[in-house]
């Protein structure tokens, strides 16, 4: 897909990986309008010439407004970025199921649930993009992170069915699989982490390139321990 000109709504556009991939979109002449929930965040973006819509995406009250507001416009890419990481370990205590919840839906009803209401914005242009951000995770869990981990690995075959749903349409589904990068959310993550900026990069490339996945960093080396041995895969990511 030629990028410049493309009209995209990147969620979760604010900070992490979306901060910088935002600006790696808006570089190849797309028109890059970003979500967020941070009310500064959001300004300092549109400070930089970003368009911003403020949307809560961890409740069907917040993905349909933001479908509401987006209304009749054209929409040649979603990319669903934003994503919660939930603190969820038994060995450290008692975990909020409320924050479980919440997480559950930013992950992976929010995605679907955006797809689902500005498909016929998809379907509407000579040629359409999803991407859903998942997360090498979504092949091995870690222990630590079993709520984040499964909504991952649940985004992940529903990109899947998706695709084969849509391969006879103007829309291309793509799945990005980032590896742990060096971003806010992963602060203490103890493991090797990549630039952000290489990550957006490849992700940029692979809706560049028409790909079905970007398997990112690590993530590769993981996918294929994990084509040869599912269980090796899972005794090392589950340490963490």
């Amino acid at each position: 897909m030629e990028l410049s000109g493309k009209t995209i709504l990147l969620t979760g556009g604010t900070a992490g990986i979306g901060h910088a991939l935002a600006r790696q979109l808006m570089a190849k002449g797309a028109s890059v309008v970003l979500t967020g929930r941070d009310p500064q965040r959001l300004a300092a973006m549109a400070a930089e010439g970003f368009e911003t819509m403020s949307a809560d995406l961890s409740d069907a009250e917040g993905v349909d407004a933001l479908i509401a507001e987006w209304g009749g416009r054209e929409i040649d890419v979603l990319l669903n970025n934003a994503g919660q990481l939930v603190d969820h370990d038994f060995r450290k205590g008692q975990p909020d199921a409320d924050a479980a919840d919440a997480g559950v839906y930013a992950n992976l009803s929010a995605p679907i649930r955006l797809i689902t209401g500005l498909m016929a914005n998809l379907i509407s242009r000579p040629e359409a993009a999803i991407v859903n951000v998942t997360s090498g995770l979504a092949i091995a869990p870690a222990a630590r992170q079993p709520v984040y981990c499964a909504t991952k690995a649940g985004l992940r075959f529903y990109s899947l069915a998706l695709r084969e749903q849509l391969k006879d349409t103007n829309i291309r589904v793509i799945e990005a699989l980032p590896p742990v990068v060096d971003t806010q959310m992963n602060d203490g993550n103890p493991m090797k982490k990549m630039p952000p900026e290489e990550c957006e990069r490849q992700i940029v490339v692979a809706i560049e390139k028409d790909r079905d996945e970007a398997n990112i960093g690590m993530t590769k080396a993981l996918r294929m321990v994990e084509s040869l041995s599912p269980a090796i895969a899972r005794s090392v990511t589950l340490k963490f």
